[in-house]
């Protein structure tokens, strides 16, 4: 019997053995691959098609993101209503997302009611229609969110940041304005949609207590599709950083706010120096307990909080630092990041530092490694960056043994402020 006067054993989280559990992998008979993890207790299931439909393949601006949205908007068969009164009806949540190079459909469902489910999952990749009422909704909906949205300064800053990295004819870079929305229609929708959903490059994810058939459901309601007739497009873009770094933006001459953005390009995950940098973000602004938050927030109280991280970019990325601070004390901001940068270029970090943040990103990744959605967000994203799990035991390794010298190296080589951008918007 447990002994409550007696203290458990503290153990670190340094110290425990993590392991990735394994997904199944299996392919329907058009070639669309199937990755799944049958694990958990609870009797719920999340099924996720990934598409390679992201605003990096559209020729016209917010046609990807405006295709995903309205995949739920009506069919040949469905309304709108009728759609989501299906899902509601047996409790499920089926959601849409876009990205840069994917869009998604995400199905979270109880695991015995997959099986009327996928058949208006089907319906969606096949037969939308994109009706001329929904999408006249969503323009006006989108437009009045953007209109609203212009006037906050966080807003104006993550836009723009991207810009002067990316370039605005970059897919990381370019961002909407109310005249896209006018020069949607829905000729352009059809046609991403036969290219991209239809006929395009789909991965299915599952997750959760799977029924013992899924791979005959997924093969009755999907292999015989269309999918993967065409490649995935080769198409490179160019990227054309802005040649100025330094930017003052008023938004609203009233405002007592400043959004401020510091941001330089870096390499993305299959660079040797991107995990050991993961470790020196961490330190920096990573957690609650960083260099940046410790200074800016709780020494100054400039802030509520301040964050730095690396952009999760499949191709080009960025190492970036975001805070909102009162107006009369961002460049006073800014000259704290700076010297915070200085500091680990010049100064060892200590090991108890070191250690703390060792033990933070362990934990992290024990967190992240609770439950099967958890895990299969991981391989999806490893998957979809061409890497395998052999990254994640490289992770554990370069936490664990990452040491400060390495970390002041690579502060030497990235926290160089003249290598940033600098942005405030107020």
């Amino acid at each position: 019997m447990l002994n409550r006067k007696v203290q458990p054993s503290i153990t670190d989280a340094v110290d425990f053995e993590l392991k990735l559990k394994n997904c199944e992998h299996f392919t329907l008979s058009n070639q669309v691959p199937v990755y799944s993890l049958d694990a958990g207790i609870q009797e719920v299931v999340m099924i996720e098609w990934v598409f390679y439909a992201g605003n990096w393949y559209e020729q016209q601006n917010i046609v990807a993101a405006t295709t995903n949205f309205l995949l739920k908007n009506g069919t040949k068969q469905k309304t709108a209503y009728q759609i989501n009164e299906h899902f509601e009806f047996y409790g499920a949540y089926l959601n849409r997302s876009c990205y840069n190079e994917t869009a998604t459909i995400t199905l979270h469902c109880l695991s015995k009611h997959i099986s009327v489910l996928l058949p208006v999952v089907t319906e969606l990749i096949t037969e939308s229609i994109f009706p001329e009422s929904e999408l006249s909704i969503y323009k006006q909906n989108q437009k009045q969110r953007l209109e609203v949205n212009l006037k906050k300064c966080d807003f104006i800053a993550n836009r723009l940041i991207d810009e002067y990295i990316y370039g605005i004819y970059h897919p990381y870079g370019k961002y909407t304005s109310t005249l896209d929305y006018d020069a949607i229609e829905r000729s352009a929708l059809e046609q991403f949609f036969q290219k991209f959903y239809k006929e395009g490059k789909c991965i299915i994810f599952a997750a959760g207590k799977l029924p013992v058939d899924l791979d005959k459901q997924l093969e009755n309601n999907f292999g015989s599709l269309p999918l993967q007739q065409r490649s995935i497009p080769n198409i490179q873009y160019n990227i054309q950083s802005a040649e100025n770094k330094k930017y003052r933006i008023i938004n609203d001459p009233d405002g007592v706010q400043g959004a401020i953005r510091l941001a330089r390009p870096f390499p993305n995950r299959h660079h040797p120096d991107f995990q050991k940098a993961h470790i020196l973000n961490n330190i920096f602004g990573g957690f609650f307990g960083s260099r940046l938050m410790s200074n800016i927030r709780e020494d100054k109280g400039y802030t509520y909080g301040i964050h730095s991280f690396i952009q999760n970019h499949i191709r080009e990325t960025s190492w970036m630092i975001s805070t909102e601070a009162g107006r009369d004390v961002c460049e006073a901001t800014i000259e704290e990041v700076y010297k915070e940068m200085k500091k680990l270029c010049v100064e060892p970090i200590d090991e108890e530092e070191l250690h703390l943040v060792r033990n933070h990103m362990i934990g992290g990744i024990l967190g992240d490694l609770d439950g099967p959605f958890q895990l299969i967000a991981r391989w999806k994203n490893y998957i979809l960056n061409g890497i395998d799990e052999n990254y994640f035991y490289n992770s554990i390794y370069n936490i664990r043994t990452t040491n400060a010298e390495e970390l002041q190296a690579l502060a030497k080589k990235y926290l160089q402020p003249e290598a940033f951008y600098e942005l405030v918007v107020v």
